[in-house]
């Protein structure tokens, strides 16, 4: 079987900007629009997607893995013998689910509506633009929550700002992170709730993707193409995560703000 090199690249290309965006504050989303736009790929949108979003689940998951650990072994610690010092690890877990509400309700009823009507390029550089002036509103706070320290009402509004990222263009890490740092979270905990609330997100797309790809009459071809994106995304997700959180704790969002200015601003005048 022959493979179009070329093809393969570009396909590699998406899987680095998939991987390098996803865990900044600049969409994923839409820096995939804009690169199949420019490089003139057309992918089955929701499939690709989802391969790619798994490989930086894969990412997170590998980043994250004590917390999961230790929040999995005192939630059940907390069910099993109502242990007062595991009750907050069990709270947060608590939290995770009910922030993860209703982006799940709202993707599984709208989405295919919300990916039909808020599409195209020029869309996704507005949508940049709004994410560029959330990040400008929250560069200078530095709230004082911690993990034990959040409540129902954090967890809510988190859960209400994920939703709006289902918007391409809309990050989802900027969202949640926004959100959560407009509840007065320390940046630390803003970036671990906004992450491991991913992981619900993006396990519930990665399972649906399995069959999608599964039954993809074009699976052979797209094989290679597919699996190197995959790969890509695992590796520039998890390299892109660890110098992210470093930027957060040096409160440098800013940055990400001005590039979600300078490119929406260029996509519309260009594109």
């Amino acid at each position: 079987m022959e493979f179009d090199i070329l093809e393969i690249l570009k396909y590699i290309f998406l899987g680095l900007v998939q991987g390098i965006t996803e865990p900044i504050p600049i969409s994923s989303s839409g820096h995939l629009v804009l690169a199949q736009h420019f490089l003139g790929i057309e992918t089955k949108k929701l499939t690709f997607e989802l391969l790619v979003n798994a490989g930086s689940l894969i990412a997170v998951l590998i980043i994250y893995k004590n917390d999961i650990v230790r929040l999995a072994k005192n939630g059940i610690t907390y069910l099993t013998t109502r242990d007062i010092n595991a009750k907050p690890d069990f709270m947060f877990i608590v939290y995770l689910i009910v922030a993860t509400i209703p982006a799940g309700v709202i993707g599984v009823l709208f989405n295919d509506v919300i990916s039909e009507t808020l599409k195209g390029v020029r869309i996704t550089a507005i949508t940049l633009l709004i994410t560029g002036a959330a990040l400008f509103l929250i560069r200078n706070m530095r709230g004082r929550k911690r993990d034990g320290d959040l409540t129902l009402k954090d967890a809510i509004v988190v859960g209400l700002a994920q939703t709006v990222a289902l918007i391409p263009g809309i990050s989802r890490s900027g969202a949640t992170i926004v959100a959560a740092m407009g509840m007065k979270m320390r940046p630390e905990t803003a970036l671990r709730f906004s992450f491991l609330l991913y992981i619900p997100v993006s396990l519930g797309g990665t399972l649906l993707s399995i069959t999608d790809i599964a039954n993809d009459p074009d699976i052979a071809t797209l094989f290679i193409p597919y699996f190197s994106a995959f790969v890509v995304s695992i590796i520039a997700s998890y390299f892109a995560l660890r110098w992210f959180m470093n930027i957060m704790a040096k409160g440098n969002l800013i940055y990400f703000s001005i590039y979600c200015f300078v490119v929406g601003t260029l996509v519309l005048i260009f594109a």
